[in-house]
């Protein structure tokens, strides 16, 4: 079959799917709950610790309107929150008993509408029917995953590492310009003279998305900089193959020892460095990035028993 054959045919088959299941939908689907929140609360239900993004994005909800649904969710006792174990940044979603209460309901609702739209067809029509669906579920759902690259920076891309960290670290933590300064200083530097380091980017399905560096301190001693991933794209094993590439760069140079420096309240890479054994082992105040005082670390991991 033609390809714009087989795209005609797709596009005429969802016409016809959506306007059957507008009308299962009107049936279902009504105040206090329209179809997009009666999506919400189900998602939430099936998934049953969840966050916000991960609902909105899978349903292809405004960011906005998905604000303004879990705010009047939550007014209404139908969603509860709580901080994640491993970030106290990010809240997860469950629904309360009466949230599930209504889920029930509307799953019933759902039930029977359907039932009503399949009891004229014949056993073995359903049977073919559901076969078709898992068929169409099982080939659209094995497209494959997201690319991850980790390739050596080139042209172009300490700019884009400077400004992925001024846009993060200021919508996400409300740094100011004297941190966005303090690290295109050092690019600024690493680019003048980056002997003994290197500096690499991630990508994902082609497009940039975070990167790590090492640079040289002194011979036997390496300071890992500038590791950073967008959040959209975290959940992917980004940091881990950043880490992974940059430790065994270290090892590979000779280097008997590598550090660097983080802020406390970023849980998540914390939560990372110990993973890869890295403790700390020096804390100063800063209070020239926010508008309150943070508290920076430096982190120590030794080389010496680790192979190349």
């Amino acid at each position: 079959m033609e390809l714009m054959q087989a795209v005609e045919k797709i596009r005429k088959f969802n016409r016809y799917y959506a306007n059957l299941l507008g009308k299962i939908d009107q049936e279902i689907y009504h105040k206090p709950f329209p179809l997009t929140e009666a999506r919400v609360i189900t998602e939430i239900y099936v998934r049953n610790g969840c966050t916000a993004t991960e609902v909105r994005e899978t349903l292809g909800i405004d960011k906005g309107y998905m604000s303004r649904i879990l705010q009047r969710f939550e007014e209404d006792h139908v969603i509860r929150k709580e901080r994640r174990a491993d970030d106290q940044r990010q809240y997860v979603l469950y629904l309360t008993e009466e949230g599930k209460e209504i889920y029930h309901r509307l799953a019933d609702d759902a039930n029977r509408e359907v039932g009503k739209m399949i009891q004229p067809i014949s056993k073995s029509d359903q049977a073919k029917l559901v076969t078709s669906m898992e068929t169409i579920e099982s080939i659209l759902a094995s497209e494959a995953p997201p690319e991850v690259m980790i390739r050596p920076f080139r042209p172009g891309d300490v700019g884009y590492v400077g400004h992925l960290h001024g846009k993060l670290y200021r919508t996400t933590y409300q740094f100011g310009q004297m941190f966005e300064y303090y690290v295109m200083k050092g690019l600024t530097e690493f680019m003048l003279d980056n002997a003994g380091g290197n500096l690499w980017i991630a990508e994902v399905n082609g497009q940039l998305v975070g990167s790590i560096a090492i640079t040289r301190s002194t011979e036997q001693v390496a300071q890992l900089r500038w590791f950073v991933i967008d959040e959209q794209f975290q959940g992917l094993g980004i940091g881990k193959k950043l880490m992974d590439t940059a430790i065994s760069f270290c090892v590979e140079q000779g280097y008997r020892h590598v550090f660097l420096w983080t802020v406390n309240i970023l849980e998540t890479a914390r939560y990372l460095y110990r993973k890869y054994n890295f403790s700390i082992t020096e804390e100063k105040l800063n209070a020239e990035w926010t508008k309150s005082t943070i508290m920076e670390e430096r982190w120590d991991l030794e080389l010496t028993n680790q192979e190349a």
